[in-house]
């Protein structure tokens, strides 16, 4: 498995090998040494923006189980005033115990839905305090920070502090790797993004997610956009027809969600 590590280790001893044949073997073309680079920061550039490639750190993205048909639901980006209520009687009246990956900031004042979402048996996990659009640009301490703060709050509230972090974009970077090891915290991605956020077109939305769908998988969506609930409704149906049973996620990767 390429990661950040081997592919800068790689990378130096390329440059080096470069180096040492233009200053004491013949001399070569500047672009031979722009190339290398070049294709080190499109690597970085993947590596970091794609959850499932583990470049930077190990993250969880489906079970390993791939023979029994279960699958996970996690929703981002709440506790959302409206949405959120929303979505927990959805889940309560299908009996589906979910993740909800909170921010840190989207908690107060809303302290009571996130009792409600513990109580009626889904994990609360970590999405950052701010989610600032920079976050990926953020020191390993400022991040550090704000997940500690996140857990903080949680702790607090439930008692509990979280051991599942999923980043915000769902971008990894080494600085995140190295918050997330020092925090001890494990972190979670998916294989099906709803793309909720972004098309306000229910139809394809639904075929998106039910066109991806297989054993293991961890579904994303967020507990934001109203739209959520007529695909989770759709979601739910195909399942049903297609023999797949939605589990926590908890039950799925074997891990447990609090430290």
């Amino acid at each position: 498995m390429l990661t950040h590590t081997t592919s800068t280790a790689l990378f130096g001893m390329l440059m080096l090998l470069l180096l040492c044949l233009h200053y004491f073997i013949f001399p070569l073309h500047e672009f031979i040494f722009i190339f290398p680079v070049l294709g080190y920061f499109v690597l970085v550039a993947w590596g970091s923006s794609q959850i499932n490639s583990n470049y930077h750190l190990t993250v969880l993205c489906q079970s390993k189980d791939v023979t029994s048909k279960h699958i996970a639901l996690s929703f981002d980006d709440g506790p959302h005033e409206t949405v959120t209520p929303l979505v927990l009687d959805w889940l309560k009246k299908h009996e589906i115990s979910a993740t909800f990956f909170c921010i840190g900031k989207n908690i107060e004042g809303k302290e009571a839905l996130l009792q409600r979402m513990h109580s009626e048996g889904h994990i609360i996990a970590n999405h950052s305090y701010s989610h600032s659009y920079f976050f990926d640009f953020f020191g390993s301490s400022k991040i550090k920070n704000e997940l500690s703060r996140t857990n903080e709050q949680v702790e607090k509230l439930l008692g509990s502090k979280p051991a599942l972090f999923r980043p915000p974009y769902g971008v990894t970077t080494p600085s995140i790797a190295q918050a997330v090891e020092q925090l001890k915290l494990t972190c979670v991605g998916w294989n099906v993004r709803s793309m909720d956020g972004v098309s306000k077109n229910q139809e394809k939305i639904i075929e998106r997610v039910c066109a991806k769908i297989q054993p293991g998988a961890i579904l994303l969506f967020h507990d934001t956009y109203e739209q959520v609930i007529p695909v989770l409704d759709a979601t739910f149906q195909h399942c049903r027809a297609n023999g797949f049973k939605i589990v926590s996620l908890e039950k799925l990767v074997k891990i447990k969600p609090y430290v």
